[in-house]
């Protein structure tokens, strides 16, 4: 996308499942950048993966926030660091799947306030596949959404989910009542970007914010042994370039709909090397 958006339009960045150290620093160096761009009116990042490919911490959390981050989103490994458990119900800007059952620590949406008008987030956990199987996301997203519109139209959805089925499913289900659904969760980004009918922005897949030269963020050979001698194997975070990788969504402030998307990618090398 080229130029601002006008004064109606709000444009919204988000970055895919930041992987361990590599992506942490990457997306540090590039968010600014990228919002300053772009000129990018809210940010959103995915930060599950984030402390060594599982979880996070309050700490890292923060420094995505500090970056730039308007939102912090998680998904199957949010409760992988213990530590953040307790900081759930401190910072109501980290979300965590909103279809776990009543009396889990946070909340999967949050609305906030910009300079063009409220958006509101919302962050879900699809079922089939996943080793956790939490409430049904289609009638629990159905009942939050009505909720999220009493006091917004802008509403993002971070869908984390396994099967293109599955999320390709929610943006049906949801277009026309919130504003974009970006799956996340394969760590791969998909080339099916587009606006449905009602004008909701769809994505399969944001991607990742990891290393190019990986698996999925980690080391190939790892990857290669599990498959190849079907023996458990003992996983790290890749090393090298980094891709980062997320997308675009302009938003009318007043409909809710969207107008544009746009997929993102950059490659990030380490100042001075790695």
């Amino acid at each position: 996308m080229t130029g601002a958006p006008d004064d109606n339009t709000i444009r919204i960045l988000f970055l895919g499942d930041v992987m361990g150290d590599p992506g942490r620093r990457a997306v540090g160096d590039l968010l600014p950048k990228l919002k300053e761009e772009f000129s990018v009116d809210f940010a959103i990042v995915n930060g599950e993966n984030i402390a060594g490919g599982r979880g996070l911490t309050p700490k890292l959390a923060i420094g995505l926030m500090r970056a730039g981050a308007a939102v912090v989103t998680t998904g199957d490994h949010v409760w992988d660091q213990k530590e953040i458990i307790p900081w759930f119900d401190e910072e109501p800007r980290l979300l965590r799947p909103i279809n776990y059952p009543e009396g889990t620590p946070g909340s999967g949406s949050v609305v906030l306030e910009t300079k063009k008008g409220k958006v509101g987030v919302m962050n879900v956990q699809g079922r089939t596949f996943m080793k956790m199987l939490l409430e049904n996301p289609f009638t629990v997203m159905q009942a939050e959404v009505e909720k999220l519109r009493e006091e917004t139209k802008v509403i993002f959805v971070d869908m984390h989910s396994e099967t293109t089925s599955e999320k390709v499913s929610m943006g049906w289900f949801l277009d026309g009542k919130v504003s974009a659904v970006v799956g996340t969760h394969t760590h791969v980004q998909t080339a099916d970007e587009r606006i449905l009918p009602e004008g909701t922005a769809f994505l399969c897949d944001a991607g990742m914010c990891g290393p190019l030269n990986s698996c999925i963020g980690m080391e190939v050979d790892a990857a290669i042994a599990r498959f190849t001698t079907l023996m458990p194997s003992r996983h790290h975070v890749a090393r090298g370039p980094v891709k980062v990788c997320g997308v675009l969504v302009d938003v009318d402030a007043a409909t809710g709909k969207a107008t544009a998307i746009e997929r993102v990618q950059r490659i990030w090398e380490e100042p001075g090397g790695s």
